[in-house]
C-alpha cells in the first residue's frame, strides 16, 4: 500500500467546496430564501438536473456553455454520447415542465426551484461552473395582471432584509420605455436590441464605452445615441416620463410602470428599498416589458445580487399555449462568496450541535451516551466525544468546532447524580442536577 501512487487531491475550477462552518452559512441562507417564497404563495417543484439537447438549446442559446453528458463506458451496439446535458439555468426547464403538466396545473401558476445549475463559463472571482439558483416565477395562461410585477420585489425584499446583509436598492425599468423611446428616434428593432445589450452594460464599462458601442455594434447615429443616453440618465419621475415620448408601445411602458409602483405603495413596499432606474435593461431577449436588478449600496462592486423580469410566453417552444409571466433569481452561490470576501458574512460555529459531552472516564461511557441521549430527545442538538483523549483536548475540539457548551461527568457528578455545564465562551461553570439539564441548557 505504501508503494501505491496518491493522486492529488485538488479541486476542479468553478466548481466551489465550502467548508463546514461556510456551508452552514449557505443552508441557513437556503432556508431563508425557501421559507419567504412559501410566505408569498409561491409552491416548490423541482426538475431533473438533465435536459436533452434539444430542449436546451432550443431558445438559441450558445452550446459552449452547456456541460453534456457522455458515457465512460456504452453497453454492447451503444455509443459513448449521448442525447443529454445540465441544465444550465432553471427557467428552461421550468418552460418545458409547465408545458408538458400543463392540463394539470392551476394557473396563475407560482412556482418557486431551488437547484444546483451548470455552465461552462470562464472561472472568475464570482463567477462559477456549479452554482444554486433560486427562482420564482408567477406565470398566467394567457394574461397575467402587472400586479405580479409589483409582488416580485416584495419577495425578494423580504428575502434580503431577513438576511440582514446590509442596505440593498432593487433597481427597476420597463423595456417598452427603451424600446419605444428608440422606436420614436426611428431606431429599427433589429438595432434596439443590440442596443438594449450595449446599454446593460453601463454600470460595468461607462458612459464612453457605451456610447461608442451604441454606434459601432447597435448602427445608432451620434445624435441618436446621446439622446438614448441623456434619456436613461436623466428624470425618472412618472410625470415626465409620460411626455418624453409618443410612440405608443413607450405610453404602454408608462402605464405598465405606474402600475407596478402603484402596486408596490399598496403592497407595502419601502420607498427607499426601490428606484426606477432608465439604465437597467436586461440584455436576454426574452425580457419584455419589467425587470429588475438588485445591488448592495454600499458595495456596488459586488455587481448584481439577483434579477429578473417580465416575458411573454415562457413555454412558446414546447406549446401553443401563450404562457406570459414574471419572475426574478437569486444566484445564491456567486453572492455567497461575494458576501464572504466583503466580511459581510461571517461563519460561524463549524458544527449544528450546540452542546459537546465529554467522556472523562471511559468507564461511565454509558451514562455520557445516556445524558446525549436525553438531550437529543428534547431538541438539543449533541456530539459526544467518543475518541480516547484527554479533557483538556476535547475541550480544545470544543472551542475549535464552536459548541455553545461542555458537559463533564466525573467520579463526583457520578455519584450525586449531576453533571458539570460549562459555557465555553465565558468558561463559567456550574453543577447542575442531570433531570434539570434540559431547563438549564434550554434557558441559556
Amino acid at each position: 500500500m505504501a508503494d501505491r501512487p496518491l493522486v492529488k487531491p485538488a479541486p476542479i475550477s468553478g466548481f466551489p467546496e465550502w467548508l463546514p462552518e461556510e456551508k452552514r452559512v449557505e443552508d441557513r441562507l437556503l432556508g431563508i430564501i425557501r421559507r419567504n417564497f412559501e410566505l408569498f404563495g409561491f409552491t416548490a417543484i423541482e426538475t431533473a438536473a438533465v435536459e436533452r439537447k434539444e430542449v436546451l438549446t432550443a431558445k438559441g442559446v450558445e452550446a459552449k456553455e452547456i456541460y453534456a453528458l457522455s458515457r465512460l463506458a456504452a453497453g454492447e451496439g451503444e455509443g459513448p454520447d449521448t442525447d443529454m446535458a445540465l441544465h444550465f439555468d432553471l427557467t428552461v426547464p421550468t418552460a418545458r415542465y409547465v408545458a408538458q403538466h400543463f392540463g394539470r396545473l392551476t394557473f396563475p401558476f407560482r412556482r418557486y426551484q431551488i437547484q444546483k445549475v451548470w455552465r461552462g463559463e470562464r472561472p472568475q472571482a464570482g463567477r462559477f461552473r456549479e452554482f444554486y439558483q433560486c427562482d420564482i416565477d408567477i406565470i398566467g395562461n394567457g394574461s397575467l395582471s402587472a400586479l405580479n410585477d409589483a409582488e416580485i420585489p416584495v419577495v425578494i425584499h423580504a428575502v434580503f432584509t431577513e438576511m440582514a446583509i446590509g442596505r440593498f436598492l432593487i433597481r427597476m425599468n420597463n423595456r417598452k420605455l427603451l424600446q419605444g423611446f428608440m422606436a420614436g428616434l426611428g431606431v429599427a428593432r433589429e438595432r434596439a436590441v443590440a442596443a438594449l445589450r450595449a446599454l446593460d452594460a453601463l454600470d460595468k464599462v461607462g458612459r464612453d464605452k457605451v456610447l461608442s458601442d451604441l454606434a459601432e455594434q447597435a448602427g445608432l447615429s451620434a445624435e441618436a445615441a446621446d439622446r438614448l443616453m441623456a434619456f436613461v440618465t436623466g428624470p425618472t419621475d412618472l410625470d415626465s416620463l409620460s411626455r418624453a415620448g409618443v410612440d405608443p408601445l413607450y405610453q404602454q411602458g408608462v402605464a405598465e410602470m405606474r402600475e407596478v409602483i402603484g402596486g408596490l405603495d399598496a403592497l407595502g413596499m419601502p420607498r427607499e428599498a426601490w428606484t426606477l432606474d432608465l439604465s437597467i435593461a436586461r440584455g436576454l431577449d426574452y425580457y419584455t416589458g419589467t425587470v429588475y436588478e438588485t445591488v448592495l449600496v454600499d458595495h456596488p462592486q459586488i455587481g448584481s445580487i439577483c434579477s429578473g423580469g417580465r416575458y411573454e410566453n415562457l413555454a412558446e417552444t414546447f406549446t401553443r399555449h401563450t404562457l406570459p409571466g414574471v419572475g426574478i433569481s437569486i444566484g445564491l452561490t456567486r453572492l455567497l462568496s461575494r458576501l464572504f470576501d466583503a466580511g459581510l458574512l461571517i461563519p460561524g460555529p463549524k458544527t449544528a450541535a450546540t452542546v459537546l459531552v465529554t467522556v472523562m472516564d471511559r468507564s461511565r461511557l454509558a451514562d455520557c451516551l445516556a445524558v446525549a441521549a436525553r438531550l437529543r430527545a428534547a431538541g438539543i442538538a449533541t456530539e459526544v466525544f467518543a475518541e480516547p483523549k484527554k479533557i483538556g483536548q476535547q475541550l480544545k475540539y470544543a472551542d475549535q468546532k464552536g459548541f455553545r457548551h461542555a458537559v463533564l461527568i466525573g467520579a463526583e457528578e457520578a455519584a450525586a447524580g449531576t453533571v458539570t455545564l460549562k459555557t465555553l465562551a465565558t468558561g463559567e461553570q456550574a453543577t447542575v442536577p442531570r433531570t434539570d439539564l434540559v431547563a438549564a441548557l434550554t434557558l441559556t
